[in-house]
């Protein structure tokens, strides 16, 4: 006897934040073949970088969707990307980043976009950190992320006001 998982739905948010023209075509590909649906990128120039492109679109999809994109997109050389994926019952909202330099961070959030920390790593920097504030500090910085938030900030930025289109996935 099988029984059917009802499908939770979510939706979240790609932001491209920057890439050469030449990936374009391959990452609108990548992206596609997750979401399993055409889409239609519309790409603009990154004022942060010459010659470089940036875009950002709206998804939904079953919960999990912004981790298969994450992976999709995880390890090309010069792309800057985040994606998130909002809530759902039963899971965290989650942020993906990732840069040339620095690789993939994950983080789950909260409601409000915040960076949530669980319990089990806060103890395991107290206690790494054998009572050193530099050291819990430094650990604090990596669970938030803030390496690739300060690399990305330029490029974020550079993006406030590019247009936004929803899409829904069906099925």
């Amino acid at each position: 006897m099988s029984v059917a998982m009802p499908r939770v739905m979510t939706r979240g948010v790609v932001f491209v934040h920057s890439t050469p023209k030449a990936l374009c075509p391959h990452i609108t590909w990548a992206l596609e073949s997750v979401l399993e649906t055409r889409l239609s990128i519309d790409w603009t120039p990154q004022p942060a970088g010459a010659a470089l492109v940036r875009a950002e679109f709206p998804w939904s999809g079953v919960q999990g969707t912004g981790a298969k994109l994450a992976s999709t997109l995880r390890g090309w050389d010069n792309l800057r990307y985040e994606i998130t994926e909002e809530p759902s019952p039963g899971a965290d909202g989650s942020r993906w980043s990732h840069t040339p330099s620095l690789g993939i961070h994950h983080t789950w959030t909260s409601a409000s976009g915040d960076a949530v920390v669980n319990e089990d790593r806060l103890r395991e920097v107290l206690r790494l950190s054998q009572g050193s504030p530099e050291a819990m500090a430094e650990m604090l910085d990596e669970l938030l992320g803030t390496d690739w938030d300060d690399e990305l900030e330029p490029f974020r930025y550079a993006g406030d006001g590019a247009p936004v289109r929803w899409l829904h996935k069906v099925g």
